[in-house]
């Protein structure tokens, strides 16, 4: 996993972690990353320092925030799913067609998750469509 730090076209900064940079490079040719501040899909990466290390005392205490950042972010995520999971609707494969619905009119706005493509996410996007895609977690590849 490799995490990046993020900025959108209006400013906001976030983090966001890709299996490997490859990955992060189709997710932004797809349009399915997006700032989840304000969901604009214009994300680029941030300009981030190096981590330079020096010695074993200094790798030890150094890798310990990142630990830390890491244990924070992956709480945030599991929470963010807890919550969906507990006040809204999964609609599963159903996600794009429904918020489309819910979108134009054509059914009652409501909380739903669920899945879509990154094909799907990009349409979502062109079509003005506020859907914010959500990491997969580390049990979720096991």
């Amino acid at each position: 996993m490799i995490r990046f730090a993020l900025t959108c076209d209006q400013g906001h900064g976030f983090d966001a972690w890709f299996s490997s940079g490859d990955s992060y490079d189709e997710q932004i040719e797809a349009g399915a990353i997006v700032c989840p501040a304000c969901g604009s899909a214009d994300v680029e990466k941030a300009p981030m320092a190096p981590a330079v290390l020096r010695g074993k005392a200094k790798s030890e205490t150094a890798e310990k925030p990142a630990e830390d950042g890491q244990k924070q972010t992956y709480a945030f995520l599991k929470d963010m799913r807890e919550h969906l999971k507990a006040n809204a609707d999964d609609v599963g494969k159903a996600f794009p067609e429904e918020v489309r619905k819910m979108h134009y009119g054509e059914s009652e706005a409501r909380s739903i998750y669920g899945e879509a493509s990154a094909e799907e996410a990009e349409e979502l996007h062109e079509e003005g469509i506020p859907a914010v895609p959500l990491p997969p977690l580390p049990e979720e590849h096991n």
